[in-house]
């Protein structure tokens, strides 16, 4: 089942581990408004997995609708402490704000990723990491937001574990491509099942 691979996302992150798996794809922005898209679904009480595998999925699908024949992944992620979900902060205030409110909990990271061919949905998988932060003061958050700059912004927790963000946690459980926003090791298992790599 040989078929191009494309990526339904503009994030760095999840080129940067499809290129170190060794895929060959293209990466194709999903045309979709996210936040449309999650509004009726939060209003609804969904829960936030739930909304990180409609999301996950809309995307594979608009993409799979303009390139057929080709086998699309599509994937979110999104962030939860208790009931509340998170989004990526839009300004440094932000940020601090949702620092302060992780400092010394655990939350959950929400990875889906979901497969589409020819406008079908033929996979989907939802995979979770528990991240525990410990107890931050009000001046390291500052003096750590200060040093990360505006990189703060671009994760739904105001935090990247691959740099800086590592010294604010006591505990991970979860494997690094969930909490980085795309779960790998089920993805490519399916992708050899399907043939669509070399298995």
């Amino acid at each position: 089942m040989t078929m191009p691979l494309i990526l339904a996302s503009s994030s760095p992150f999840r080129r940067m581990l499809m290129d170190n798996a060794g895929l060959q794809f293209k990466a194709v922005a999903a045309d979709i408004d996210e936040r449309a898209v999650e509004a009726p679904l939060e209003r609804d009480g969904a829960k936030p997995d739930a909304v990180a595998l409609v999301l996950g999925k809309a995307k594979a699908k608009e993409v799979s609708d303009r390139f057929a024949g080709s086998l699309v992944i599509g994937s979110d992620q999104t962030m939860s402490l208790g009931d509340q979900v998170f989004h990526k902060p839009k300004t440094m205030a932000e940020a601090e704000g949702h620092l302060q409110s992780l400092s010394g909990k655990t939350h959950r990271l929400n990875s889906a990723v979901a497969l589409a061919l020819n406008g079908d949905i033929i996979w989907e998988h939802i995979s979770h990491a528990e991240l525990t932060m410990r107890d931050l003061s009000a001046g390291f958050i500052h003096r750590h937001l200060n040093r990360v700059g505006d990189k703060a912004m671009s994760s739904v927790g105001a935090y990247q574990l691959e740099g800086e963000g590592i010294q604010l946690f006591s505990k991970i459980d979860g494997d690094y491509f969930t909490i980085l926003g795309l779960p790998m090791l089920p993805l490519l298992q399916k992708l050899r099942e399907l043939g669509a790599i070399d298995g």
